[in-house]
């Protein structure tokens, strides 16, 4: 399995653009797509308080994997059943079933409430699902784990620690989705587990990477996924990584995931946006097909997204590029390399602004024409420029994204530099 992980905790593409996405990626390699929907799932009755106002409907769920059986994708939703559950805890509703109280990070896995919510979400959510044969339970970065009251009155009665109070949280999710959900294989991170004492896992039988939840219940192979080392879409992440590998019943698989983040949390800035992190998604996915990245494999990546050369190191591409969404990375590459530069040139490098038309001058509106003019024009024209640039951007943000992205990737990434300019104009004017 080589899983694209799509993380939908911010970016979220419309199906349309997923659309013309399946196809390149399941060329570049990928045989499966692993989907993160946190707030984008539609969910229904008492978890309708979770969902995104620009969530996708049951209809977008259907056509996700209509797509992605097309194009010879495996869909594996990812439901976190403990850490990462931002979107869930922020809510007043669910404050309760935080490990601590003022960190909507980790759920408490004492309260009885806990168990029942993951098992309504997880039940929509497979329900949905049901050509999958994987369901992910993330189970990953299960910050402040043991700090609660609850956990360290647990700890104190049962003589446990953090590891085998996580084992027995993770033991009582499979249990539910064994009885359940015959035959469903299950996924999990493994960077609690790593955490663990052999002796604790062997304890809890999960060595074998077998758990047998209850007396009479069948065992469920859990597939333990190791984080590949290569996001693309991290700000500034390198463009190759290590490949990672996925273990399961103590050995080795060439199976790994690519990750595409489009934040690192609920709370964070978005990370890059996705049509931005395809060339090095390529270059990631053709890594895993190829078990390295050759001057083939370099050449496949340029030929599939068209591309005329990639310097690695700089992670940059040359060419037009034809892939959906180049239109956006070149101009995003406009942004990075070009905006902030231009307009702090033009404010702060020229003279007759800094003499003639400070801050001081502007605030009362008080000014001499004759110097004024002598930057005026170029000003208009560079403010202008942009806002031209920006209105092009914004048209091809759209067609990709839903508009509270749109929205926030102008104020973290435009409206900092372009405001500036823009309240310069209107001062001037």
């Amino acid at each position: 399995m080589r899983l694209v992980h799509l993380d939908l905790k911010g970016a979220a593409p419309r199906v349309s653009y997923l659309e013309q996405v399946f196809p390149l990626l399941s060329q570049l390699g990928a045989n499966g797509i692993l989907i993160e929907y946190e707030d984008m799932f539609p969910f229904k009755g008492e978890l309708e308080i979770l969902k995104s106002p620009y969530a996708y409907s049951e209809d977008d769920v259907e056509r996700i994997q209509q797509l992605a059986e097309l194009h010879k994708l495996e869909v594996v939703p990812l439901v976190q059943t403990f850490g990462h559950v931002e979107f869930i805890l922020k809510h007043e509703k669910y404050q309760h079933l935080r490990e601590v109280e003022r960190f909507p990070n980790s759920f408490n896995p004492h309260v009885p409430d806990t168990l029942a919510l993951l098992k309504s979400i997880l039940s929509q959510v497979i329900e949905k699902h049901r050509r999958s044969s994987w369901i992910h339970i993330g189970a990953d970065e299960v910050f402040h784990l043991g700090e609660g009251m609850d956990s360290k009155n647990w700890m104190s009665r049962n003589k446990g620690d953090t590891g085998t109070m996580y084992l027995k949280h993770i033991k009582e999710v499979l249990g539910f989705i064994t009885t359940q959900y015959w035959g469903l294989q299950v996924l999990m991170w493994d960077d609690m587990l790593r955490k663990i004492s052999v002796g604790a896992l062997q304890g809890e039988r999960m060595g074998t990477a077998v758990v047998a939840p209850e007396l009479g219940a069948s065992a469920v192979p859990v597939h333990v996924a190791a984080l590949a080392g290569i996001m693309p879409g991290a700000r500034q992440e390198p463009v190759p990584g290590p490949v990672g590998t996925q273990v399961s019943g103590g050995h080795e698989e060439p199976q790994a995931s690519s990750c595409c983040w489009h934040r690192y949390d609920h709370y964070s800035v978005l990370c890059e946006l996705l049509p931005v992190s395809i060339p090095s998604l390529a270059v990631c996915l053709q890594t895993l097909v190829n078990g390295g990245f050759t001057e083939e494999t370099k050449r496949k990546v340029l030929d599939t997204l068209g591309f005329q050369s990639m310097q690695l190191e700089q992670s940059t591409c040359e060419g037009r590029g034809a892939f959906p969404g180049a239109e956006i990375y070149h101009m995003v590459e406009q942004v990075n390399g070009h905006l902030k530069e231009s307009i702090l040139k033009a404010l702060e490098e020229e003279s007759a602004i800094k003499g003639w038309f400070s801050p001081y001058h502007r605030k009362r509106q008080f000014g001499n024409p004759r110097n004024m003019e002598s930057f005026g024009s170029k000003v208009l024209k560079l403010h202008e420029d942009w806002e031209s640039f920006v209105r092009d951007l914004r048209a091809h943000l759209e067609r990709v994204y839903f508009p509270d992205t749109v929205e926030e990737w102008m104020e973290e990434n435009i409206n900092p530099y372009l405001d500036q300019l823009r309240d310069l104009v209107r001062d001037y004017r």
